[in-house]
């Protein structure tokens, strides 16, 4: 991890009815995005939904971890960890 990344983690429901982020479960976000889990379309969704929230472009943010899994550790590039929290609703 380079010094200007931060990491989430991030449990994701797919196939929600709408797409959104929930709140906190444990240590990780929780967020619900309306695409299916196949061929990394709630992946995507995941990665536009935080980096519209805390307003980073698309680029700055990633999957690193959990590609497959609902588990997921997300990459945020360009805010450090205060500045996240302070843009994430929970």
């Amino acid at each position: 991890m380079s010094a200007d990344q931060v990491r989430l983690k991030v449990k994701v429901v797919p196939g929600a009815s709408r797409t959104e982020i929930v709140g906190r479960l444990g240590d990780a976000l929780k967020v619900r995005v309306a695409a299916p889990p196949e061929g990394g379309k709630a992946n995507r969704e995941v990665v536009a939904v935080l980096a519209a929230q805390v307003g980073l472009p698309l680029a700055a943010v990633s999957v690193v971890v959990g590609q497959s899994s609902p588990a997921k550790v997300v990459a945020f590039r360009g805010l450090d960890e205060a500045a996240l929290r302070a843009r994430l609703p929970f």
